[in-house]
């Protein structure tokens, strides 16, 4: 499946550059042009967001959480039939971050409004970027309504080398983002740092 990452910052340049580096078509959507980034992400491509969108199977909107409704429903017809990947987060900061949901309930959810024809999967926002790039086997938990998008999703994460997790409906995409809140908490004013996930432990 051919991959297209809508930005190009620590989370959508390190995530779209391990996927390419797992051998997967990979293309970033950017305005700008970015050899530093294709360098490393070897045999990826670059191209204009919308050019981006109607070329990948799955798009991965990878964009600051306050413009990420807006992106997505600049690109609604490119978006149509599509596996939409939010990895993305609404938190305002007040002594550490506060969740700060649009009205839809979830950032995932108003994506999914923005551009209807999309087929949502809330992912890859419980971590930091330093696990987009080097996963080791890091649990990615995933939300959404259409179990075959998540079922390709989950083959395209553990190729990458995640462990994919099947976290429910969409409506579960704002469990993933209070999730995100305490991984944001733990590691900055909780003074964890970033090097760790949230795993989850069987067999006890």
């Amino acid at each position: 499946m051919k991959i297209a990452v809508i930005g190009a910052g620590h989370v959508g340049g390190n995530l779209g550059t391990r996927f390419a580096l797992s051998g997967l078509e990979v293309r970033f959507g950017v305005r700008e042009s970015k050899p530093e980034l294709l360098a490393r992400a070897r045999g990826a491509s670059a191209s204009a967001p919308a050019e981006a969108a109607a070329w990948g199977d799955v798009v991965i909107l990878a964009v600051p959480g306050p413009v990420a409704v807006e992106v997505a429903r600049s690109l609604s017809k490119e978006l149509e039939g599509k596996i939409v990947v939010d990895c993305n987060n609404p938190l305002v900061w007040k002594d550490g971050p506060v969740w700060n949901p649009p009205a839809e309930g979830s950032l995932a959810s108003a994506i999914a409004a923005a551009a209807p024809g999309a087929r949502v999967i809330k992912g890859f926002n419980t971590f930091g970027a330093e696990f987009h790039d080097n996963p080791r086997g890091c649990d990615v938990f995933f939300a959404g309504d259409d179990a075959a998008a998540k079922s390709a999703l989950c083959e395209l994460a553990t190729r990458a080398g995640f462990h994919p997790v099947d976290a429910g409906p969409l409506r579960n995409a704002s469990v993933l983002e209070n999730l995100a809140m305490l991984w944001i908490h733990l590691s900055t004013v909780g003074g964890r740092g970033r090097e760790w996930t949230f795993k989850m432990q069987s067999g006890l």
